[in-house]
């Protein structure tokens, strides 16, 4: 079990920066002519104090090392059933499930994965992969994403209705997948010119390289029937998941200043505002959200703030409470159903092979009469979400999870912790920022927000016990919580896309052994992730980008450094 950092002695962590002070490794640590220890908590620079603390007091932790991703809030250290909770809900996170035993129970008959863990190394971004395989464990946070394209070459459009949103490549015997992953395959190109003519290399000559992923999935590959058709393929990689707490406690009105300050700016230089602020969130006419824009939970509202495509707007009913059911398919009380497709409950109530092993099997769910035709139309109706959900008749499963370990989870998910920033009393750091800030990146990764009183929602199924809080904290996300769009090539389903937090993220490498960015990890570094902001003239970010393109390369330098800084 981990112990706080928060116990160490200030003498411990002076020492330790003694020791580590002379460095310039991947933490980004460097000392000029005082230790970093004699900084910390102090305006240095063109750093304030709290920048010293990205997640305020309450969320930060000082831990800058290989654990810092999954170090608990000083608040739930404070907190003795909070901390107990915590570590409790961590191994609902990292543990493997399985079909049948106990406690981690549950998994299938389809799934995504097998463990929250193999999708978030060390609780952080997804790993490069090279092909779509969910054997190989920690690391691989690709999740498919399958759909139907409005026309020719679009990157938008309705998910395939044969499988689910989260596509599941797993299954339990005598089941078969969803869709085989024999037949996905990821190539990866390079791009060889940019659409915004730039070359690819630096005014000084120093290169760059682009890469992007082609996906296929042949239609044979589906265990569905139907099999899908027109149906096209993109990849997104999960995102880390420290500090979701915080962003949990930032006030759906401050949320709002941001829209409609964006939608201002554009609004009173005459251009499409629609093109800009996503018309699907935000009404410019109104300067108002519209109705899309909010996540109801309960008799709340909540302004959707969680994944890249801004599905979810409370992090009690964000992505993590929704993945620890949807990607194992482990079921809870508040969701004591199966994740599956009618698509492929038909398939599977019609395959011989399947029906055969389950009639040498009695002591199957699916038996039933032990005849050909009783056994698929038992395997028709429980795999089947209109009938395993609503109907009594087959409505027979108990909860795999229990009330008490759901609450664990959301204590664990609530409580993560944001690293401490390090090496702002640098003077490259501290430039790193000033340019950050003066070619424009700040524009959309905001850098710090204030979080309101905190009172957050709680699912019934967490009713009556304490979640961590994190009121009135100044917060450095770098994010400014809206959807913008890249133009890249193979673009983000839907092209919209959150900004993403860059708090911690200078830790990726010593947390989770890589430094891969953007949706599905076609930036191996920060330079490629900030040329892809500039692979078209169309890209929101292209000005900024152009501007870090058109710097002398100790300046490009510098504002790498920060970002592993902060």
């Amino acid at each position: 079990m981990k112990q706080s950092i928060y116990f160490l002695s200030s003498a411990t962590v002076a020492l330790a920066t003694l020791l580590t002070g002379c460095s310039d490794d991947a933490t980004g640590i460097q000392t000029n002519e005082m230790p970093e220890a004699n900084y910390i908590g102090e305006t240095t620079g063109n750093f304030s104090a709290e920048e010293w603390y990205p997640g305020g007091k309450l969320g930060t932790t000082e831990n800058i090392g290989s654990s810092a991703y999954s170090d608990q809030t000083p608040v739930v250290d404070e907190n003795p059933s909070l901390f107990n909770a915590f570590f409790a809900g961590e191994q609902m996170f990292e543990r493997n499930y399985t079909e049948n035993k106990a406690p981690f129970k549950g998994l299938g008959p389809a799934s995504v994965r097998s463990s929250c863990f193999d999708c978030h190394p060390q609780y952080g971004h997804g790993k490069w992969q090279a092909q779509y395989r969910t054997e190989y464990a920690n690391g691989n946070g690709y999740l498919l994403v399958i759909y139907h394209p409005n026309h020719e070459g679009s990157n938008d459009g309705p998910y395939v209705s044969e499988v689910t949103a989260m596509p599941q490549t797993q299954a339990s015997a005598p089941f078969l997948p969803p869709v085989n992953e024999n037949g996905i395959n990821i190539k990866w190109e390079h791009v060889t010119k940019m659409e915004s003519g730039l070359p690819m290399h630096f005014p000084d000559g120093e290169s760059f390289d682009l890469i992007y992923p082609e996906v296929t999935i042949a239609q044979s590959a589906f265990n569905t029937k139907p099999q899908p058709t027109n149906y096209d393929v993109r990849l997104e990689s999960t995102i880390g998941v420290i500090g979701t707490g915080l962003l949990d406690a930032i006030p759906n009105d401050s949320i709002r200043a941001q829209y409609a300050k964006t939608a201002g700016y554009f609004k009173r230089a005459g251009m499409n505002v629609a093109e800009y602020v996503n018309s699907s969130f935000w009404d410019a006419s109104a300067n108002d959200f519209t109705a899309n824009a909010w996540y109801k939970a309960g008799d709340r509202k909540f302004v959707k703030r969680f994944t890249y495509a801004l599905t979810r707007g409370t992090l009690q009913d964000g992505p993590g409470a929704n993945a620890i059911w949807n990607i194992t398919n482990v079921s809870r009380p508040d969701r004591p159903y199966l994740y599956t497709t009618s698509a492929w409950a038909q398939a599977m109530s019609e395959n011989p092979d399947v029906i055969t092993q389950i009639k040498a099997n009695p002591s199957s769910p699916y038996y039933a009469d032990g005849t050909d035709a009783g056994i698929a139309d038992a395997v028709r109706n429980l795999l089947d979400p209109k009938t395993n959900q609503f109907d009594n008749k087959w409505h027979n499963f108990t909860p795999d999870q229990t009330t008490e370990q759901f609450y664990n989870f959301m204590v664990w998910h609530r409580g993560l912790a944001i690293p401490r920033a390090r090496n702002l009393n640098d003077k490259e750091v501290q430039r790193g920022k000033k340019l950050f800030m003066e070619i424009g990146c700040a524009s959309c990764h905001r850098p710090s927000w204030k979080t309101g009183n905190d009172d957050y929602w709680e699912p019934e199924i967490c009713a009556g016990k304490p979640l961590p809080r994190y009121p009135h904290q100044t917060i450095y996300p770098y994010s400014d919580m809206m959807q913008h769009k890249l133009y890249m090539k193979n673009d983000i389903h839907g092209s919209w896309c959150r900004t993403t937090p860059l708090w911690g993220r200078g830790l990726s490498l010593i947390n989770t052994g890589a430094e891969d960015r953007l949706h599905d990890c076609r930036a191996r570094n920060e330079i490629e992730a900030i040329m892809w902001h500039a692979y078209s003239k169309n890209s929101h970010a292209y000005s900024s980008a152009l501007k870090f393109y058109n710097l002398p390369k100790s300046d490009r330098d510098a504002i790498v450094k920060f970002l592993r800084s902060i």
